[in-house]
């Protein structure tokens, strides 16, 4: 049976195919992060206004054929007017919870001055024991990044 259905697939046009696909097959977002650590091992954080635990990870979404480093340089910049520089991509995830896969930089300031914007209204650095009201998942990520820093691992 799967045979014969598989012949009459074949004999679709290729616009047919492809149109079941974007129809049928799972569709991912992309989200990137940066997580920046000062000298002293803080984190820095945004206080978003739209979210219910307002502070957390700077982030935001990939743009249609856009490198994921790239996005966060503009996300960031696009929110804070800040410049960062990524050092190195920390973790690729995906939740089992909806279709999105996230990627986490490292990154560090290079330059700017902290612009108020729709989105982000302060950005401040917090001692990684003393995180404020946020995300569980956000913090144990923050946690888990600044022990395999700090500990040299």
């Amino acid at each position: 049976m799967m045979k014969t259905l598989m012949r009459i697939w074949k004999a679709f046009p290729l616009w047919a195919h492809a149109l079941a696909a974007r129809f049928l097959r799972p569709r991912f977002g992309v989200g990137v992060a940066a997580l920046i650590f000062d000298e002293h091992g803080q984190a820095l954080l945004f206080k978003h206004t739209y979210r219910k635990f307002a502070w957390g990870i700077p982030g935001g979404g990939l743009e249609y054929g856009e490198q994921p480093a790239d996005a966060i340089v503009r996300e960031f910049y696009e929110e804070t007017s800040l410049k960062i520089e990524v050092i190195r991509l920390l973790l690729a995830h995906s939740s089992p919870y909806y279709q999105h896969v996230g990627l986490v930089y490292l990154c560090k300031v290079v330059g700017g001055k902290f612009k108020e914007s729709y989105e982000i209204s302060e950005i401040r650095y917090f001692d990684v024991n003393d995180l404020p009201p946020m995300l569980f998942d956000e913090k144990d990520l923050i946690r888990s990044v600044h022990k395999n820093i700090w500990s040299g691992s």
